[in-house]
């Protein structure tokens, strides 16, 4: 199928029919919707696992027998849970229950009984772990491609010379649209049908005081470097005012001169995707999920006549059980656009189909280098994005595009990454909570006094107290050695791993039980939200971990958005010293955050072990994820009237974020007890 074919609207109408039609299993709802039933429990349950059967390859052949008191069991227990579901559900994928507001809602099995259960729809494209019977049927997004092909060229030889003719024409205004008009003034219905103001202000985006990522530029569709110095966003949401500090998924794509766009997701709905895009002249590599090499080459087979899409797939052997990680690399015409949200390229995800959902996204725009001979400054930014995208296995050439960009703007921040798979030698320092603690160091932020997390999760995985700790220390700049020699030591103290000098007390950040707070909705919460129950399949917790004896119940707080009636689907880490820190150029940091794809659970951030063989330290992750880490920087003087930060909860606790990262939920979040418990998707009755 040629590629200027996408932009033909008989074609898109076909390819809609054929996504909505290629499963016998399938109904949708009046509107065109469908939510599907999905299940994360799968070891650390990030984001979403498919409810497909999982590959025959081995998970976590790497890790067995690496150290003894790695909980390896629970590990299998939680997969074995995952293929019980998954077996459940597909017995009983027949048909789904259409509600009034037409969205399908699929509903599932609890109590060892298979209720009725949609498998995903292949529009909503999950990639799967092991290749799928639908996909042999249907091919990449659903398309019978030579079906398809046939019923192109019978409309082709309907079409008279005249209809050819506008087409030409349609086609010359088209390619006038790369030129970038000038920035004007325009009104459109927001989402509650008045009429508001669109100003694209380009001025006041380029200015900061302070060297913050900022959230109050407007955002716009039109092509421009509207975010310099970076941004982090609320997603748009149907129903919900602007406010300035949301971003449609348009506004972040700007597509009428995107050359080329690199995108990364777990989840996918192609057909929506490509309705954002000019698929005539960007050309587009997808990074996805596959398990194995068969997966691998079918997905190649059924993109090969599309000539402008090339694919990706970072490696999945062994251990690793996810490609999780939601990334886009935008290249336009005079910058580099990059995007770091924690939304799947969904519809659901990005506030449509009615504004269920809500995410967060990062974004950057860098300039091209105006004098590209001489030579190139990277930062630590840089250096990690290029490293992640190196292990994806993206292309060299595509890398080394990004020297002709100007990484100026990023030395205050930080990309943070978990690469699937065992790291050792000097390797598990760079990635994992390994990498988020290297990631605070190099921004000059590693503190030893005690700190304040708060973590809004989507998915909560089998916590326990050791992992909580490690997530502390490397939010205070720990690169995993501290925790690594508390967990594994035989006396104390203890000598620590980079200066044999420097000893390691026992009690060494036991502070982090009082300081530390986790954001996941109860079921209460789930029930009030606009979606309810049915569509909250991608929030995801189990009761017997919660009930287990090491999980550290009293970290849970209940997360309702502010935005009412809003799911959230967030990863942010807020952290906060007791006092500000100095930097080297006199101004104070206040607080940091991480903003990315990773849940909280082991699998998400790894799990520092000691190798059998070396004995010397290594990493071990199952998810591929990336974030980045942005501080709330402050001029000495505009410290006078700061107090000194409190462990305690209240309203603004979280107020030094404002204006730099947008803090989603409502506070103070009430905790769990008798009359609270968490939303436990795969036990409730729809």
């Amino acid at each position: 199928m040629n590629s200027d074919d996408m932009d033909d609207p008989d074609l898109r109408a076909a390819i809609a029919a054929s996504l909505r039609g290629s499963s016998s299993h399938e109904e949708i709802g009046v509107n065109g919707h469908q939510h599907e039933v999905v299940d994360l429990t799968a070891d650390s349950d990030d984001d979403v696992m498919p409810i497909f059967p999982k590959s025959k390859s081995a998970i976590g052949s790497e890790t067995d027998g690496d150290e003894t008191d790695s909980d390896t069991e629970g590990h299998d227990d939680e997969d074995e849970d995952l293929k019980r579901a998954i077996e459940l559900s597909m017995q009983g994928a027949r048909h789904g229950e259409l509600d009034t507001s037409g969205i399908n809602r699929s509903s599932t099995e609890e109590n060892n009984k298979s209720k009725p259960s949609n498998p995903p729809s292949p529009n909503r494209y999950e990639t799967p772990t092991s290749n799928h019977a639908l996909l042999e049927l249907t091919g990449f997004l659903g398309l019978n491609r030579k079906q398809m092909e046939l019923e192109r060229l019978a409309r082709l030889k309907k079409r008279k010379p005249e209809d050819l003719a506008l087409n030409d024409q349609r086609d010359a205004k088209h390619s006038r649209t790369g030129a970038s008009p000038k920035p004007q003034v325009k009104q459109e219905l927001d989402t509650t049908g008045s009429m508001v103001e669109n100003t694209p202000d380009l001025a006041s985006s380029h200015a900061t005081p302070t060297g913050n990522v900022q959230q109050t530029q407007t955002p716009s569709p039109t092509p421009s470097v509207q975010f310099p110095e970076g941004a982090v966003k609320k997603t748009w949401a149907f129903g919900c005012r602007r406010q300035g500090d949301d971003i449609k998924l348009e506004e972040v794509l700007q597509k009428s001169d995107l050359h080329l766009a690199v995108l990364s997701s777990f989840m996918w709905e192609m057909d929506w995707l490509f309705s954002k895009l000019d698929t005539r002249n960007t050309r587009f590599i997808l990074v996805m999920q596959a398990k194995d090499e068969s997966t691998k080459r079918q997905y190649e087979s059924d993109t090969a006549a599309m000539s402008n899409l090339r694919l990706c797939f970072p490696p999945m052997d062994g251990q690793i059980n996810c490609m999780h990680s939601k990334l886009m690399l935008l290249f336009h015409s005079g910058y580099l656009r990059i995007v770091v949200p924690t939304a799947n390229l969904t519809p659901y995800d990005w506030g449509e189909l009615g504004g269920l959902m809500e995410n967060s996204v990062f974004v950057i725009d860098l300039p091209k280098r105006a004098d590209k001979a001489s030579e190139f400054s990277k930062t630590g930014f840089y250096d990690e994005l290029a490293y992640f995208l190196k292990a994806s296995t993206l292309h060299e050439n595509i890398i080394s595009k990004l020297a002709d960009y100007d990484f100026s703007k990023t030395a205050h921040i930080a990309f943070v990454h978990s690469i699937g798979g065992s790291h050792a030698g000097d390797s598990w320092r760079r990635t994992g909570y390994c990498g988020l603690g290297r990631s605070v160091d190099s921004l000059g932020l590693r503190i030893s006094k005690p700190i304040n997390i708060d973590f809004v999760t989507s998915s909560v995985g089998s916590l326990t107290d050791e992992f909580l700790r490690s997530i502390y220390l490397a939010s205070q700049g720990d690169d995993g050695t501290t925790e690594f020699i508390l967990r594994t030591a035989k006396s104390f103290p203890a000598g620590s791993l980079n200066n044999s000098t420097q000893l390691i007390d026992k009690a060494t950040a036991e502070e982090w039980k009082d300081r530390f707070r986790v954001y996941f909705p109860s079921e209460t919460t789930v029930k009030d939200t606009k979606g309810g129950p049915p569509c909250a399949g991608t929030i995801c917790f189990q009761s017997k971990w919660y009930a287990g004896p090491k999980f550290p119940r009293q970290v849970l707080r209940d997360c309702e958005s502010q935005r009412p009636g809003l799911l959230m689907h967030n990863k942010i880490l807020y952290v906060r010293p007791d006092e500000p820190v100095t930097l080297p150029n006199n101004t104070m940091c206040r607080a940091w955050a991480y903003v990315g794809s990773a849940n909280l659970s082991e699998s998400a951030w790894g799990r520092v072990v000691q190798d059998r063989a070396t004995k010397a330290p290594k990493l071990n992750c199952r998810n591929w994820e990336c974030g980045v880490l942005v501080p709330v920087i402050s001029k000495e003087d505009s410290l006078l009237e700061q107090k000194e930060t409190s462990n305690g909860e209240s309203g603004n606790m979280l107020d030094v974020f404002k204006g730099t990262v947008p803090v989603p939920m409502r506070l103070p979040a009430p905790r769990y007890g008798a009359n609270r418990k968490p939303w436990y998707f795969s036990e409730m009755e729809m």
